[in-house]
């Protein structure tokens, strides 16, 4: 596995073993640093009289804050006894994890707040110590968050007068369902079966139903031509490239909110790559196979499909970064004109900024993770869903734990919670390239991204782009996505929608509460920094999509007649009906 740094000695491969071995009892996470983290935070601390002076009178404010307020709550508490008509105090912090009026009473509220507070110190403590390198900084923050997550009086059946009074009123009968509900979680997991209530969608039934036929099959992915729903298609098809670390059909979910079926009813072509979920067979798949295999394969049969008409091609986060590599090669070769325009989904271009996921990656603990996919060969699905399920811990564990295991129901499945839950594995080799190239090194940014041994450059690039961010995203931060703008001189229509990875991205027409700000830098034009940008861009109400098919529209030709399915004389003959085969591998 190149750029994995495998052993070539027996001592190293020992070194290699015992550090799978330490991956397997830590969780995959690197002992080592977070030690270095601490350390690091630790011994700056220590020698800061300037910011532990402030820590101490932080905690000095905040007793006397919770002193007070603890007070006044006892008083209005008697006086709601005797009076029924006092009010609780105004609470000092305010978090919508306690914004039922349950937890404004007495002496949960005061628990609330002391549990707040010492939220907050540990956030101060850990941020802007003088002399602490910025990523030890973040991780040390992101530590405390979990920890101190873990400790919130929600959590617990006694302090959480949500859970206390559902237990009354139904004589613990909750809890024997929460029992229940555990125990099924529990055994579900160790069988490796998804979460409860998946079974009500499945894939080719109510999910990813939209017509279609496999066209091509290669050792990495499946290419799916859907079938026109109108009499006329725009010319020049659409190709979709979706990220290797989740299923396609997040962009061909339901009926009602398929990017997919939204694309083809209205007059397009549309293609998309369907990845394999790959196993310990396909280890050696690297970055360059899933670009020769993957998208310079899919190109070349709908070339052969759709003959003499350049491809608008369209990339969904890592599949975006991949497909921005293949636009900066097809430039570097002189084949950029087979090529109509690029749209990137809450894809980055330069990891600077990578958001925090960037909490998981560095020198120690990519080479764990190498260590233990040396074995493996293949990253787990669950090991990428624990990470970003820690990201937001009190969102996709606590809350839910409460209401299914405290609180005794569960939470209604929708088709995105159950597609999420169908993650896919990652070959050794390819996912070793990627945090190393990509995140660790950021090479293509600095234009030493290599392609057939060649650098590549976003900087040659003049292909008309649009670029969607999401204001929620914690996967790719939109300051992050919006870095575009300074790496191609290309023409770039930039939408910043609301909600957040795929909620933001899945995002049909008829949701009121949905709003997007758009604008469009010209080709050549300056780069306003994104706090500028953010301020002058155009708000508008609904979803980006209508946006985006207009915008696909002022870039395509005249509707003809649609093409063929396949095609046969040219090697590209029909396999399967949609969704195809690779889609269901588990």
């Amino acid at each position: 596995m190149t750029d994995s740094k495998q052993p070539s000695n027996p001592y190293a491969n020992l070194d290699l073993q015992a550090q799978a071995t330490l991956a397997q009892l830590t969780g995959s996470l690197s002992p080592q640093s977070l030690a270095l983290a601490w350390m690091d935070w630790a011994s700056h601390l220590s020698s800061a009289p300037g910011k532990l002076t402030e820590l101490t009178q932080l905690a000095l404010l905040q007793a006397n804050a919770l002193s007070n307020y603890t007070r006044e709550s006892l008083v209005a508490a008697n006086q709601q006894h005797f009076t029924h008509a006092a009010k609780a105090p105004e609470p000092p912090l305010e978090d919508r994890r306690f914004s039922d009026p349950l937890w404004q009473q007495f002496p949960y509220n005061v628990m609330a707040q002391a549990y707040l507070m010492n939220q907050r110190w540990w956030d101060v403590a850990t941020r802007d110590v003088r002399g602490v390198d910025p990523h030890h900084a973040d991780v040390l923050n992101f530590i405390a968050r979990q920890l101190t997550d873990t400790l919130s009086p929600a959590n617990l059946l006694l302090t959480n007068p949500i859970a206390t009074r559902r237990t009354i009123a139904e004589n613990g009968a909750n809890l024997l369902r929460g029992m229940k509900h555990f125990m099924e979680d529990l055994q579900r997991q160790r069988l490796g079966d998804p979460p409860s209530g998946s079974d009500e969608f499945q894939v080719g039934r109510n999910l990813a139903t939209c017509e279609g036929e496999v066209v091509l099959r290669t050792p990495v992915m499946e290419l799916i031509q859907y079938r026109p729903k109108t009499e006329k298609v725009h010319p020049e098809p659409i190709l979709l490239v979706p990220a290797w670390i989740m299923k396609y059909y997040i962009l061909d979910l339901s009926p009602h909110n398929s990017l997919v079926r939204y694309l083809v009813e209205n007059g397009h072509t549309v293609f998309c790559i369907s990845w394999k979920n790959p196993g310990p067979a396909e280890r050696e798949l690297g970055m360059d196979d899933y670009l020769k295999q993957g998208f310079n394969a899919a190109l070349d049969a709908i070339q052969a499909i759709v003959p003499n008409r350049k491809v608008h091609t369209t990339g969904y986060c890592l599949g975006g970064s991949l497909l921005a590599i293949a636009v900066a090669a097809l430039t570097r070769d002189g084949q950029a004109d087979r090529l109509a325009s690029m749209t990137l989904f809450a894809a980055q271009t330069d990891f600077t900024e990578p958001g925090e996921i960037s909490l998981f990656i560095d020198e120690s603990q990519v080479s764990m993770l190498e260590a233990e996919m040396a074995q493996a060969g293949y990253l787990r699905a669950d090991q990428m869903a624990g990470a970003f399920q820690m990201l937001r811990s009190y969102d996709l564990l606590w809350s839910k734990m409460v209401q299914e295991y405290l609180i005794g129901d569960r939470q209604p499945m929708i088709d995105l919670m159950a597609w999420n839950a169908d993650a896919t594995r990652m070959p050794a080799r390819m996912h070793a390239q990627y945090l190393r190239r990509l995140f660790l090194n950021n090479e293509l940014a600095a234009s030493r991204y290599r392609v057939d041994g060649r650098p590549v450059t976003l900087l040659n690039v003049t292909l008309p782009t649009f670029c969607v961010g999401t204001t929620t995203d914690h996967v790719a931060p939109w300051r992050s996505v919006y870095k575009l703008h300074g790496l191609t001189p290309a023409e770039i229509t930039f939408v910043l929608t609301s909600g957040g990875h795929n909620a933001g991205i899945v995002n049909p027409p008829g949701n009121p509460r949905r709003r997007y700000q758009v604008a469009t830098r010209p080709a050549n034009g300056p780069v306003p920094l994104p706090e500028e940008w953010q301020a002058t861009a155009e708000l508008r109400e609904g979803s980006w999509w209508p946006e985006w098919l207009a915008w696909l529209k002022a870039r395509s030709s005249e509707p003809v007649k649609p093409p063929t399915m396949g095609a046969p004389r040219k090697g590209y003959k029909p396999l399967a009906k949609a969704p195809g085969t690779y889609v269901l591998e588990r």
